[in-house]
Order: structure tokens, then sequence, then C-alpha cells
């Protein structure tokens, strides 16, 4: 498998791709629901991990293109809490290729001053995968450039639980008073804290639900359904999604 390009080709690249979104606002945050690998791998008669693997190259392109155009946040649904429930053996390369992407292109993306960060439990994950994340995440703890969060054992109830869990823990021992409980409050006892909600959550693979993502957070996201699967994806499809971003205008409840 190909690493990312060098960051000569990424400039190039970068200065031809942005032509296309002249006078266009660029989201903050993007989160992606990485949906439909299996579907695209059965469609060709190969094996889903055949998808899977095709899925992560098209994951390397797209956060490539959100580095070129300036997106400050990308986050993607990377393996959810629902996960555990398929296959041993389809989970345990789904690890591998954690492994694999973390060890091709970690120094890539130190280079591009990504930082790297994981909402969910990796503590369930195989100790080498964890030894990969924790490593991923040390060489890039300093970088200022695109926060690529990776959502990996992640479920959305089970981190607003645990955020209610936290603040009724604080309320017991007296640091928290009941009327003090806000919003703020309430998103700064999640695993986002500090990090602005999803501008634009995009899914592939023509499935028009949420699936247990980010669901405090997306309260006033705006949701772009493709019908290409993952693998499918490209950065064209991903310029076509911010052009339909910048096509709708937010009013979050009020008046323009």
């Amino acid at each position: 498998m190909r690493p990312f390009g060098r960051i000569r080709k990424r400039e190039d690249s970068a200065n031809k791709d942005n032509r296309n979104l002249i006078n266009q606002q660029v989201p903050d945050h993007i989160a992606i629901i990485m949906d439909g690998n299996g579907r695209w791998a059965k469609a060709r008669g190969l094996p889903r991990i055949a998808g899977h693997h095709s899925g992560m190259l098209a994951m390397r392109d797209v956060v490539r293109a959100c580095d070129d155009l300036g997106i400050k946040y990308l986050t993607l649904y990377s393996f959810s809490t629902e996960n555990w429930k398929r296959p041993r053996q389809e989970i345990e390369y789904l690890w591998r290729l954690v492994d694999e992407f973390f060890a091709l292109d970690i120094l890539e993306l130190v280079e591009r001053n990504v930082r790297i960060t994981i909402l969910g439990d990796t503590t369930e994950l195989p100790n080498a995968t964890q030894a990969t994340v924790n490593r991923a995440l040390q060489m890039t703890a300093s970088n200022t450039g695109l926060r690529l969060q990776f959502a990996l054992n992640y479920g959305s109830r089970k981190e607003i639980l645990e955020g209610v869990q936290s603040i009724a823990r604080m309320v017991a021992e007296g640091s928290l008073r009941l009327e003090e409980i806000n919003e703020e409050v309430f998103s700064h006892s999640l695993a986002t804290k500090g990090i602005p909600d999803p501008d634009l959550l995009i899914r592939t693979s023509g499935d028009q639900r949420i699936s247990n993502f980010l669901l405090w957070q997306i309260a006033y996201t705006e949701l772009y359904f493709v019908e290409e699967m993952w693998p499918e994806f490209k950065r064209r499809h991903l310029e076509d999604a911010i052009h339909a971003y910048n096509a709708r205008e937010r009013r979050f409840g009020g008046l323009k």
C-alpha cells in the first residue's frame, strides 16, 4: 500500500483543487460516517476485508484533501461499539488495518502537521493496536494543523451516559450545583470537549441514518448523504459536499 504523497505534491494538488472552491466557505469541522465497504466488496465478488482495505485507501485521500483545503477538524467514524457484533475474523483484520495505516503513514501525518486524537474506549482494543494508537497520539500531540479524530470503539449513547455519570459525581461530591448544569457544562463532559460541533456530516452508501454517532454534537449540523460506497468516495465527492453545504442557509433555529 502506498503512503501519503510528499508535501510538495500536496501543495500542487491543493492549488489545483482550491480553484474549484473559490468564494466557497470551507467548513471548520467535517464528520464522516464511512459506510459501505462490505457492500462494495460484495458487488465485486470480493471478500469483505477487501472492501475495508479499499476503504482505508479512500480514507487516505479524504484526509489529504481536507488538509489541502484547510479543514480544521475531521472526525471519522472508524469502529462503533456495535461493530463488535461482526465476525471475529473481520474485526481482527480491522485492527490490523489500524496498525498498518499508522505504521505506513504516521511520519507523513507528522510532516503535514496533523494532530491525531481518538474518541472512544481504546482499552478494549488489542494490546498491539493500543500501542500503535498511543504512539501516533504522542508523535502528533504538539501538531497544530488538521485535527484528525478517529471515533474508535465509539458509541454516542455510551458517551452521553458517561457524561451524565461524570456530572452526577460532581453534584454528589459538591463540586457542582444542580442549577449550574447547562449545555456548556454537559458539552464539557463529553469526549469532544473543547472541539467545535461538526458543521457538515457526510454519510456514504445511500443509508440515511446517524447510527449512534455524535448525537449531541450534530444538533445543528448539515447532513449530506451520497449513494457512493465509501471506497468510491473521492476528493470530488468531498468538494460536492462542500458546495452543497455552501448552498444551504444555516439559521440555528432563528431567522436570517
